[in-house]
């Protein structure tokens, strides 16, 4: 079993977020519940609902909002957090509620103890409780995962988790060019080429439908097997 990361905020928290006024409030609550969180970089993706206005009425000073100037995408928005991080070990958490913040301590352990550059957590293997959804999605996401192993000789089980932690100087060494969900495929290519260890840890997960908001399709699917192969470690 993974032992939790010690007592202390030494993590940086970057949320890319667009059109999340449902979910954005409580997300944003439920990470700075977390003892573990120094700062949040949240990055409105240029928002038209009201997420820009519930994103101004926080006022804890661990938060800072960026807001893009037009849409660019998830990867982008990923890109201007991690240049802005400042915390010793940095996390994506997306603004959607289908990760929680209360797996940062076994994510963390692999990280502050020494053993890894890089944690990655697993939707699949895990004992924690997991949403169940698209049997479809579930195929494609194995496939995925398995032709980014093939090209970068890791031995991850969930490429695209949205759970991806780093020590700071490993994520901001590595510079991001995909703007969309390209960027999962594409960093991991990254840290493998950059012979970074890599951990992986399972967590619990609560998928959203495509009607409680949910954005990947079938487009950002054969763009990530171009990225797998573009960017291929």
């Amino acid at each position: 079993m993974t032992k939790e990361a010690p007592a202390g905020r030494c993590l940086g928290v970057v949320m890319p977020c667009f059109n999340e006024e449902r979910f954005v409030a409580e997300s944003v609550r439920r990470v700075l519940a977390s003892p573990y969180v120094a700062e949040l970089i949240v990055v409105d993706d240029c928002s038209s609902d009201a997420t820009p206005r519930i994103l101004s009425e926080i006022a804890d000073p661990r938060v800072r909002v960026h807001r893009q100037e037009r849409n660019q995408g998830k990867g982008a928005a990923l890109a201007r957090g991690f240049g802005l991080a400042t915390a010793p070990y940095v996390i994506v958490q997306d603004s959607d509620l289908e990760y929680d913040p209360a797996d940062y301590g076994r994510i963390l352990a692999p990280l502050v103890d020494g053993r890894a550059d890089v944690v990655y957590g697993s939707r699949f293997v895990t004992t924690e409780a997991r949403r169940v959804l698209y049997f479809w999605h579930f195929v494609g996401n194995r496939m995925l995962t398995l032709l980014s192993n093939a090209f970068t000789n890791l031995n991850i089980s969930d490429m695209e988790t949205g759970y991806k932690c780093f020590r700071r100087e490993v994520i901001q060494s590595i510079q991001i060019r995909e703007s969309r969900f390209g960027v999962e495929p594409e960093i991991t290519g990254k840290v493998a080429r950059g012979g970074w260890r890599v951990y992986e840890v399972g967590i619990s997960y609560s998928g959203r439908t495509y009607a409680e908001g949910k954005k990947i399709g079938m487009k950002d699917a054969l763009r990530a097997v171009w990225c797998i192969v573009r960017y291929r470690g």
